[in-house]
């Protein structure tokens, strides 16, 4: 009908309004103002119980990409802050074993690191500098994969930060 608005409609509207409410999508995808990406980590149903030892839960859990450009990855008390011009690559990947992919995981291979909630896949990527350590490496990390509830959609808004 003429003059009704869609619901595409009204939350596109809602993520030009700056600063405005935080509106969440489906995907797990919160815009803040249209400036600001927040991308929910996926938990498997089995996990959660694994991950409360380690103070980790679905509140403290994200990856950000803020409006001066950051990214900022939490996983529990840990907590990942470097420019987005420190990304080097943007790949997804998975699904993975569950004894490589839950919890705090470091990698002697790469020397990268997972905050890993889910079996299902996630997004992994490599800095151009690497990051501080996390659990004992000798230089810190050179990636971090992250379980996000949307993969293909935190390595698109990457891609086009880095444009």
């Amino acid at each position: 009908m003429h003059g009704e608005r869609t619901a595409v409609d009204a939350t596109e509207d809602r993520q030009r309004r700056s600063p405005g409410p935080a509106v969440v999508e489906a995907s797990g995808t919160v815009y803040i103002g249209g400036m600001e990406e927040t991308f929910a980590f996926r938990f498997d149903l089995v996990t959660r119980p694994l991950l409360l030892p380690l103070g980790v839960h679905p509140g403290n859990c994200s990856v950000t990409l803020t409006e001066d450009d950051r990214f900022v990855a939490r996983f529990g008390r840990w907590k990942v802050d470097t420019p987005l011009s420190n990304i080097d690559c943007v790949k997804v990947t998975g699904p993975y074993h569950w004894y490589k992919a839950i919890g705090l995981r470091g990698s002697a291979v790469d020397s990268g690191v997972t905050f890993g909630t889910s079996t299902e896949g996630g997004v992994c990527v490599t800095f151009v500098e690497r990051i501080p350590k996390m659990i004992p490496m000798r230089k810190g990390h050179a990636g971090l994969t992250v379980t996000v509830d949307d993969p293909d959609a935190l390595a698109e808004a990457i891609g086009s930060r880095l444009e």
